[in-house]
């Protein structure tokens, strides 16, 4: 992708940009440099500026369709495309299927168990998979209707997908499992997206839906609201990350933490990829609404293909070979959200279930909010609470804070009502004395996310 190119385009046809460039002091016709062009942010950007002038020529009826994304005041954040936007995302999804589950080879049925609506993950998937060799169905994420689906249709193709969150997909095997469903006779495939999920959860979910190959029968996608798909895994990227698992000492000296991020391969022609300073990751991306250095602000950063594949093999691992793209990783959302079913959590959400009288009453309204896995490698929403100092904390106590919490993420943040399903919406709230040490260390700027 030509950076300056679409920079200066634009500049010159996106009533919103060339104000957003004036009030910083920046002349287009000065910049020569990539790196001279000022980040934007969806604070500084999106949500300064109207909907219309931010798209080109300041027409947002050219736009076919909009997908939406809630805000942490549930407000939401429209991002409108038109049918050529859709372009990269499809040859994402393209590549998952052909070089992973060799879709054209194989009569495939794909069956989108994301939230339908007007959320970017459901009817933006079912665009993409359109235009591939395969049958769509879209049941969305209602378990009833994904198995009714699968069993009335998979056994008339020779293999059926699975598109959704981990989580989700992981609780529709379990469910089709404790029906008597013979998954594997199905051939399952999984496209997962919207949560970072450990190699062991692979592996585990691969089992239970009789996924032989895990390398190649489970393919992650890194996707936002903003502008679709960004990456996604191919087996040369799930080989990588099943190595670098096995030796945290290495990925720890790739990444700069011992936690292993999302992997993906990503076309610089479509979305150009860059580290920030604080080790937060910029994209650049051609669209309805052109998103030119947007810091969409997701820990991680970019490692060429050569580079990874080099580490490796000093290593003693040598992965074979894959598509001639870079590498991005990911370790989830932005700084201060949790992901789970795919929704963004945020804390200023958790805040106002804290904050009713008869709960407040006995807490500070700090929390640190995180998602934790069990040892079915089910995950669930934790929210640990910090008492006022003297109070005791009570199953009721916990019972309470839990119900509130759960009400106000369904009444503010339409993500979590439509993503998350029904038996996992409330968290699992434990009450720590004030100052806990673990927790609520005194003296230290608090931190209200933990992943």
């Amino acid at each position: 992708m030509q950076v300056l190119e679409l920079f200066r385009d634009a500049a010159a046809t996106v009533p919103a940009y060339a104000l957003f460039l004036r009030e910083r002091g920046v002349d287009p016709s000065s910049v020569t440099d990539p790196a001279q062009i000022p980040l934007m942010t969806k604070q500084d950007y999106h949500q300064r500026f109207d909907l219309p002038q931010r798209c080109r020529g300041g027409r947002l009826d050219a736009a076919a369709t909009v997908a939406v994304s809630s805000g942490s005041s549930g407000r939401p954040t429209v991002w409108p495309r038109t049918v050529a936007d859709e372009a990269p995302v499809t040859a994402r999804f393209a590549q998952v299927f052909r070089d992973g589950f060799r879709a054209g080879e194989r009569s495939t049925l794909a069956v989108v168990c994301f939230a339908l609506g007007n959320w970017v993950g459901g009817m933006y998937t079912v665009a993409a998979c359109r235009q591939l060799p395969v049958t769509v169905a879209a049941p969305g994420n209602d378990i009833e209707e994904i198995l009714r689906v699968v069993g009335e249709l998979g056994g008339h193709f020779e293999q059926t997908v699975l598109l959704g969150y981990p989580p989700f997909v992981k609780n529709v095997i379990d469910a089709g499992m404790a029906r008597g469903v013979d998954w594997a006779s199905l051939r399952i495939k999984l496209v997962l997206a919207g949560e970072v999920f450990s190699e062991q959860w692979r592996d585990l979910v691969a089992a239970r839906a009789g996924i032989d190959d895990p390398e190649t029968g489970v393919a992650s996608l890194y996707g936002t609201a903003d502008a679709g798909v960004l990456g996604n895994e191919t087996p040369l990227s799930v080989r990588v990350r099943r190595f670098l698992s096995r030796r945290p000492e290495v990925a720890a000296e790739l990444f700069g933490e011992s936690r292993l991020p999302t992997l993906v391969q990503y076309d610089p022609a479509a979305r150009l990829f860059e580290t920030a300073p604080d080790g937060t990751l910029v994209f650049t991306a051609d669209g309805t609404v052109p998103l030119v250095r947007y810091h969409i602000a997701d820990d991680g950063g970019v490692l060429p293909k050569a580079d990874l594949i080099a580490v490796c093999r000093a290593h003693g691992f040598d992965p074979g070979d894959g598509p001639d793209l870079p590498f991005v990783y990911v370790f989830g959302r932005s700084l201060f959200t949790v992901s789970y079913f795919g929704a963004n959590v945020y804390p200023e959400n958790v805040t106002v279930g804290l904050e009713r009288p008869d709960i407040s009453a006995w807490s500070t309204g700090r929390f640190v909010l995180s998602t934790i896995e069990d040892d079915d490698r089910d995950r669930h929403l934790s929210v640990v609470v910090e008492l006022a100092p003297g109070a005791e904390g009570t199953p009721e106590r916990e019972r309470m804070a839990a119900e509130s919490i759960r009400a106000e993420l369904l009444r503010l943040n339409s993500e979590f009502a439509h993503y998350v399903p029904a038996g996992n919406r409330t968290p699992r709230v434990e009450l720590r004395p004030a100052d806990d040490p673990e927790f609520f260390p005194r003296g230290v700027k608090h931190r209200y996310t933990r992943r």
